[in-house]
C-alpha cells in the first residue's frame, strides 16, 4: 500500500486526549483539559433548546447567521471601540480550532514563513506545516513569560505572512502588556505582514492586567483576523462556536476555507450564543471574578503543598514547578503519576513545545467549582504524605 498522509501519521494523539482518557479510566479529577465543570447560563442554553423548535434547522449562511454577525460587531465595538462590519466583516465558525484553522488557510501559501510563539496550544504547528509554511519559534522563558524582543525581531525575514499570537495565553496565563503589542504591531508594519490573533480567552483576565486587541492599535485592523469563542465566553465549550473578525477582504477569504472544513455552523447554537453576546456588563465582569476565586484557591493549596506557581493574569490554568518536590520523572512522568495514583489529573507543559521543552513544569486548569479544587488538592496532599 502507498504511504498515506506522513504528518498525520508522524502526529501523535493530543496530550489533551491522553490525559482526559486516563483520568477517565482512573476516577480522577480533570484538571488537566480546559473545560467547566458547571452549565453556562440557563437562558442562552434555553435559548438554543426553543430554537430547535422554530423550524428554521437547515443550512443556516456560510458565514453565520446575521443575529450573531451582528451581535460579535456590536460586542467589539462595546469592549473594544473595534469598527467591524456585520455582513462583511465577520465569519461564524464550529469553534476556535477550526478558526484558527481557517485563518492559516487564507493566509498562508507553500513556502512561506509563520511566527509562532511557544510555548504554544497544540493545533497552531501542524495546521501551518500541512499547509507546506514553514513556522519560525520564538520562545517565553519562565517564570516571567517576557516577550524576547530581540529574539522575535530575529525571526522576521522577507518570507514572513503572519505572526499568531494568543492572549490571554495558554498554557501560560500571560497578558500580553500594551508594550509588548506595540512592539509586535511595529515589527507587523515593518515586514508587512499580518496578525492571527487567538483571543479565546479575552473576558477571562485578572486585575490589574487587561485585555488589549492587537487590532486595536494603529494600522492594524487592516492586516489583523481576530479570533473569539463562545465555549471560553460563556462556559459551553462542547458547543463549537467560534467567530473571526476582521477586514472584508481577510474575512472573504476566511469564509473560503471555512466552507471547504465544516460549510456552517448550527443555527440554534448560533442565536443562542447572540443572545449572550448581548448580555449585560456584570456578566463578563462577574467571569473574571469568579474564576479568580477559584484561581486563588488552586494557587493557594500548590503553593502550601511545596509547587511554585507562576503568576497567571488570564485564562484557565496556572503553571506550576514540580522541582520543589524532588520527584524521580519528569513532567510526563509527573501528570501519569498524580493521575493513576492521586487521582488528580494536569498536563505536562513540554507538551506545549516543538522540540526541546523543560520538564519540570505542569498545566493545572482551576475551571473547576471550588469544592472540586479542594478536594483536588487533598488528595494531591494525600499522594504527598504517602511518598514521604
Amino acid at each position: 500500500m502507498k504511504p498515506a498522509n506522513t504528518l498525520l501519521e508522524q502526529t501523535g494523539t493530543t496530550i489533551f486526549t491522553v490525559m482526559s482518557a486516563l483520568s477517565l479510566q482512573h476516577g480522577a479529577i480533570n484538571l488537566g483539559q480546559g473545560f467547566p465543570d458547571t452549565e453556562g447560563p440557563a437562558d442562552i442554553v434555553q435559548a438554543a433548546a426553543d430554537a430547535l423548535r422554530d423550524h428554521r434547522n437547515q443550512y443556516p449562511p456560510l458565514t453565520g447567521l446575521p443575529e450573531l454577525k451582528s451581535a460579535v460587531a456590536a460586542a467589539s465595538q462595546r469592549f473594544y471601540g473595534l469598527e467591524i462590519d456585520p455582513a462583511a466583516g465577520v465569519c461564524v465558525t464550529s469553534g476556535a480550532t477550526e478558526a484558527i484553522t481557517a485563518c492559516l488557510m487564507a493566509l498562508l501559501n507553500p513556502g512561506d514563513e509563520a511566527i509562532l510563539i511557544e510555548p504554544l496550544y497544540d493545533t497552531y504547528l501542524p495546521v501551518v506545516k500541512m499547509l507546506g509554511a514553514t513556522a519560525r519559534l520564538v520562545r517565553l522563558e519562565p517564570p516571567g513569560w517576557e516577550l524576547p524582543r530581540a529574539v522575535l525581531a530575529a525571526a522576521f525575514s522577507p518570507k514572513t505572512k503572519l505572526l499568531l499570537l494568543n492572549s490571554p495565553m495558554n498554557p501560560t496565563g500571560k497578558v500580553f502588556t500594551p508594550d509588548e503589542l506595540g512592539f509586535i504591531a511595529g515589527l507587523l508594519t515593518q515586514h508587512d505582514a499580518y496578525a492571527v490573533c487567538d483571543e479565546v480567552y479575552e473576558h477571562l483576565v485578572f486585575p490589574p492586567a487587561r485585555h488589549i486587541p492587537l487590532m486595536t492599535l494603529p494600522g492594524m485592523a487592516a492586516r489583523t483576523l481576530r479570533i473569539g469563542s463562545a465555549g471560553k465566553t460563556f462556559s459551553l465549550t462542547g458547543w463549537k462556536v467560534g467567530y473571526v473578525s476582521g477586514p472584508a477582504n481577510l474575512i472573504s477569504l476566511t469564509a473560503k476555507a471555512h466552507q471547504n472544513l465544516t460549510f456552517t455552523t448550527a443555527p440554534n447554537l448560533q442565536r443562542a450564543v447572540a443572545l449572550g453576546l448581548a448580555k449585560p456588563d456584570d456578566y463578563f465582569a462577574g467571569l473574571a471574578g469568579a474564576l479568580m476565586a477559584q484561581r486563588d484557591i488552586l494557587d493557594t493549596g500548590l503553593k502550601r503543598l511545596g509547587f511554585i506557581t507562576l503568576p497567571t493574569d488570564g485564562s484557565y490554568f496556572i503553571t506550576a514547578d514540580i522541582t520543589p518536590l524532588s520527584f524521580p520523572g519528569d513532567d510526563v512522568d509527573f501528570c501519569r503519576a498524580i493521575t493513576t495514583q492521586a487521582g488528580v489529573a494536569a498536563i505536562p507543559v513540554s507538551a506545549f513545545y516543538a522540540g526541546a521543552a523543560p520538564r519540570n513544569y505542569v498545566r493545572f486548569a482551576f475551571c473547576k467549582q471550588p469544592d472540586v479544587l479542594r478536594e483536588a488538592l487533598a488528595r494531591l496532599e494525600n499522594w504527598r504524605a504517602g511518598k514521604s
